[in-house]
């Protein structure tokens, strides 16, 4: 059976950011091909959730699919998944759920206010090294999705409990209430990246 397996990337990453390079290093040799794309395809200050998420249905096609996402790209993941039966398995690192109601509690209101005045935030893109700008539809856009969508995949979830971009609570809250999510909590940051070589053996159990 053929078989695509995304890694979907966070906000204000692409993809050459560490763990997608870790998994497209360690996949091959279990006879998986990991394919990165760039989700916001070289448009970042004119993302939004809704386009993101075509960049994933043109790359599935309607094909069985595995995909892995870290932050937006785990909420993306997910969002994807609860939409795609053809999906089979998802792997979420400290997925952001809530996104569209994130921003306000980690900007403040008078941020919110001239954002959505001047219609453009200025942000540091950790991709591409640089000071960009993302416009205020990539707000108005992802406050038409839930929260928590209703994934019935096989679902497996790494979380730091010292996460202060998206506090782990998201992820207790999301796996709380369904079987089918094994969550498990590290003693780590947003990013993973000081415990991959821990989260690996149980990625590579899950997916094959």
């Amino acid at each position: 059976m053929s078989r695509r397996v995304l890694y979907l990337h966070g906000f204000a990453s692409g993809p050459g950011s560490k763990k997608a390079r870790y998994f497209a290093e360690k996949l091959p040799a279990c006879g998986i091909r990991l394919e990165v794309p760039d989700l916001t395809e070289g448009d970042f200050e004119g993302q939004t959730l809704t386009a993101q998420l075509g960049v994933v249905e043109r790359l599935v096609s309607g094909e069985n699919a595995w995909l892995i996402g870290s932050s937006l790209g785990g909420y993306l993941a997910a969002l994807y998944a609860a939409r795609h039966p053809e999906v089979s398995k998802v792997v979420l690192l400290a997925p952001g759920f809530g996104f569209a109601r994130r921003w306000p509690h980690s900007l403040g209101e008078q941020a919110m206010a001239r954002w959505r005045r001047t219609g453009f935030l200025p942000l540091y893109h950790y991709g591409e090294k640089a000071e960009r700008r993302v416009g205020y539809q990539l707000i108005t856009d992802g406050e038409q999705y839930e929260e928590y969508p209703d994934v019935r995949q096989p679902c497996l979830i790494f979380h730091g409990r010292k996460d202060d971009v998206v506090p782990v609570e998201y992820s207790t809250e999301f796996a709380a209430t369904r079987p089918n999510v094994e969550l498990h909590i590290m003693d780590s940051d947003h990013e993973l990246i000081d415990v991959l070589d821990v989260m690996w053996p149980r990625v590579r159990e899950f997916l094959l």
